[in-house]
């Protein structure tokens, strides 16, 4: 299972993902651009984690869609010109090699990816008046999930 985040721009949200990760058992990837991996508040939010497992970087998303049977983009909003509602991400059936996608802090996932894979997009359910959740916390809630169905326990 990998986590890929498209374009992060906060590294303490970063940090958190990359220890979650390696407490479910999880792969972090990072499309570029992104900040430095030297920050010190990426260092600070990923503890010690970050020289144990570090995220890879990558530079195509295409490449790892390619490479994976299975990959799911997460979203707390329905697309522009959709009108089908998101399916909730506990309604979907994960693999060990799913990919779990989440878009950038500020301006979520690319419109072409709406464009291309409207069927892959799911969703954390929320009340209408919450925006969104804070992209380590829905990392962590998916995470979760996957782990869940795979009835992977901690070691």
């Amino acid at each position: 299972m990998k986590v890929i985040l498209v374009e992060p721009l906060i590294p303490q949200n970063t940090g958190n993902i990359l220890r979650t990760c390696i407490a479910v058992g999880a792969s972090l990837l990072l499309l570029r651009p992104h900040f430095s991996l030297s920050d010190s508040k990426m260092r600070r939010a990923g503890l010690d984690y970050a020289r144990k497992s570090p995220p890879q970087e990558i530079e195509s998303l295409d490449e790892q869609l390619e490479q994976s049977p299975s990959f799911f983009f997460f979203s707390s909003k329905k697309h522009k010109t959709s009108h089908a509602l998101l399916t909730s991400y506990t309604e979907i059936s994960y693999e060990k090699e799913s990919l779990l996608i989440f878009g950038n802090e500020e301006k979520g996932l690319p419109e072409s990816l709406w464009n291309r894979f409207p069927n892959q997009f799911v969703t954390i359910p929320m009340e209408k008046e919450c925006r969104c959740l804070n992209l380590a916390n829905a990392c962590a809630i998916a995470l979760f999930e996957v782990r869940r169905q795979l009835n992977a326990a901690c070691k």
